[in-house]
């Protein structure tokens, strides 16, 4: 049981949230910003070949996030949730500011790209961690009755940590012109998003450790806490986290971060009208979390996996297709938010789905390790694959590749237990 009042509860959910919001907004300034930087270090004649490489990298950083499940995870399930944020965020901070300050190519060469990646790496590592981290410290800190309504806030965060890189984005555009954001203006992002690391520091140093770990620390010897050989006595539960999220990751990461590029470069939308674009749906996207987050507490998290798993395999095919031939601003933004509004069928509730999973003893490991996992391997090649079929002239295998992988999802939610009547969380 919770010994926090719902006032101290909202508190350390504001607080955990806003770190979680920065780690993110230092994330996603790399997808906002790569049309404008990836001349700096991949320089090519052709605008698609640039677009590739800087995705790689992206890739690259993705590759870094199991490892930072299991290394972070294991940190917060043996010295406690808060300390395990709080070190993300410093190094997700460090990097920003790293990669605000790399020279260009045409200055120092090879290793202009090669830091680059290194840093993208080191950030991999740090947000792998941060998601199971997260998810766990707000399941945990949520009342039992309002669980899919708080941990709902990890999306919210998540995705407004993008609405300020794409406000930014924005903000930049309109005060300088192409040429200035591609020399120099696109470096401004990482600098605000290091800085702001400062406030986030602060809160989360006086953040309140959850009640549940502090009873499991009590009662369990260090040895057994973040244990992967703890861990493998759930088979089950950690191929349902691998399932649950392949479908998830791609048609999130399609929606959120290739959707953008997908605008400008084939459907010849401009840079602003496309971040005009991304900012309103992504808004409407965030607000209705907690909406959808709150409907699981009443109804379970099943009937919202079937939203997401049932509309995303039917749909996401026409709505991309549909784009291609009716790629107005007005017709845009409609379906991107009506693909959104699908996908928030997933990203509300995938939090608590796997932290309901597991005990208390490896549920940061648990929920971070097999996610990070899979979403290293199809969530952060995203944007890649889809420019390569691009490239190939076969753009449209893409829609198909993603309408499966939601298909293959929904088999498994079909499948799995409602978590919300089996959880670990009450044990």
């Amino acid at each position: 049981m919770q010994n926090f009042s719902q006032r101290q509860i909202t508190a350390n959910i504001i607080k955990g949230s806003l770190g979680n919001m920065i780690e993110w907004f230092d994330w996603y300034i790399y997808a906002s910003f790569t049309v404008y930087f990836a001349p700096s270090f991949f320089p090519s004649t052709n605008q698609t070949a640039e677009l590739l490489s800087a995705a790689g990298v992206f890739a690259v950083g993705f590759l870094m996030r199991p490892l930072g499940s299991l290394f972070m995870g294991k940190y917060a399930d043996v010295r406690g949730r808060r300390a395990a944020l709080t070190l993300s965020v410093t190094i997700m901070a460090t990097c920003s500011m790293i990669i605000a300050l790399i020279p260009s190519y045409k200055t120092i060469g090879i290793f202009a790209p090669a830091i680059l990646i290194l840093v993208r790496m080191i950030q991999g590592l740090s947000l792998g961690g941060e998601y199971g981290i997260s998810a766990t410290y707000l399941s945990e800190m949520a009342s039992s009755n309002r669980r899919g309504y708080y941990a709902s806030f990890q999306y919210v965060t998540l995705i407004s940590g993008q609405l300020a890189a794409l406000a930014i984005q924005g903000i930049l555009q309109f005060f300088l012109n192409e040429s200035a954001l591609q020399a120099w203006g696109w470096r401004i992002p990482f600098v605000i998003g290091a800085l702001g690391a400062i406030l986030v520091l602060y809160l989360r140093l006086s953040m309140d450790e959850t009640q549940q770990f502090k009873n499991t620390a009590e009662q369990k010897d260090k040895a057994s806490r973040g244990s992967l050989r703890i861990l493998m006595q759930y088979p089950g539960q950690v191929l349902t986290v691998v399932g649950l999220t392949f479908g998830g990751t791609i048609a999130f990461y399609t929606y959120t971060t290739y959707m953008q590029k997908y605008m400008i470069n084939s459907l010849g939308l401009s840079n602003r009208i496309v971040t005009a674009i991304n900012f309103l749906a992504l808004l409407i996207f965030m607000a209705i979390q907690p909406l959808f987050g709150a409907i699981s507490d009443k109804i379970g998290r099943k009937p919202l996996l079937y939203w997401f798993g049932i509309l995303g395999t039917l749909l996401t095919v026409p709505i991309f297709i549909g784009l291609k031939y009716f790629s107005s601003p007005i017709m845009a933004f409609l379906l991107m938010l009506g693909g959104l509004l699908i996908v928030s069928g997933y990203t509300s509730i995938n939090a608590i789905v796997k932290a309901e999973m597991f005990p208390t003893e490896i549920r940061a490991l648990g929920v971070g390790l097999p996610y990070g996992l899979t979403v290293a391997i199809f969530g952060g090649t995203v944007e890649y694959v889809a420019l390569w079929t691009k490239s190939i002239g076969h753009e449209n295998i893409f829609f198909f590749y993603v309408s499966f992988a939601i298909l293959v999802s929904l088999l498994v939610y079909i499948r799995m237990l409602e978590t919300s009547k089996n959880s670990h969380l009450e044990k």
